[in-house]
């Protein structure tokens, strides 16, 4: 299983990523190497709040998150994957001492990133920003997580359009957050949006991209959770 892309963060957290979401099995060594390499990211120029930084390749051309929504910013291509790669280390529970330093100081970074961001509680700038950060809270990385969680959540509920999907908020990415989230409130926002899933599971249209295959099988995964 080769998960990294040494010219690129941005497939390399795709990969890690989809590995996690459908339960493959990563070798102790290929953990290590991909960890390692992350790690190494920590704290270089572009990273955002001395977190892990996108590669030149992520910069020049836009990137996607997991779900298919592009990322239209260079600030938001640095935060979503600083984010996203913190998420990854946690995950891969890789020990090596060079790995857990660079996760706590970029963790630091960002903590303090937090302190002075002006948002609502809960909240980070964007709606896709806040996704990322969520799924960041939500395997225990950053301070705060529950209580955090479940502000953005109450904000989030805020943000409905009445028509089964948020305001501000790209659906997608944002459903797969919820997934990552163990709150009673999620169900409550899962039900709000079943109808858009159930349309989406039923209508399978004729296309074979990976993000397509990703969207079903997440909306399947909600669905079963009401």
């Amino acid at each position: 299983m080769k998960l990294l892309r040494t010219d690129s963060l941005a497939e390399t957290i795709d990969n890690l990523n989809d590995a996690f979401f459908y339960g493959h099995k990563i070798p102790a060594t290929e953990k290590t190497r991909v960890a390692k390499w992350i790690a190494g990211r920590q704290g270089l120029k572009g990273s955002y709040a001395n977190m892990f930084a996108p590669s030149e390749k992520d910069f020049k051309s836009p990137i996607k998150v997991f779900t298919g929504e592009q990322v239209r910013s260079r600030a938001a291509t640095a935060h979503i994957l600083g984010e996203e790669a913190g998420r990854a280390l946690i995950l891969l529970k890789v020990k090596d001492p060079s790995v857990r330093s660079a996760l706590k100081i970029g963790t630091e970074g960002m903590i303090e990133r937090m302190g002075g961001h002006k948002a609502s509680p809960g909240m980070y700038c964007c709606g896709i920003c806040t996704a990322s950060y969520w799924r960041h809270h939500a395997v225990g990385g950053l301070v705060n997580n529950e209580q955090s969680l479940k502000k953005g959540l109450r904000e989030l509920k805020k943000h409905r359009d009445g028509k089964g999907r948020w305001k501000r908020f790209p659906f997608y990415y944002t459903v797969l957050a919820l997934n990552d989230i163990d709150l009673p409130a999620v169900k409550t926002e899962i039900k709000y949006i079943a109808p858009i899933l159930e349309k989406y599971v039923k209508r399978q249209p004729n296309d074979d991209s990976i993000y397509h295959r990703r969207r079903f099988d997440l909306a399947e995964r909600l669905l079963g959770k009401i």
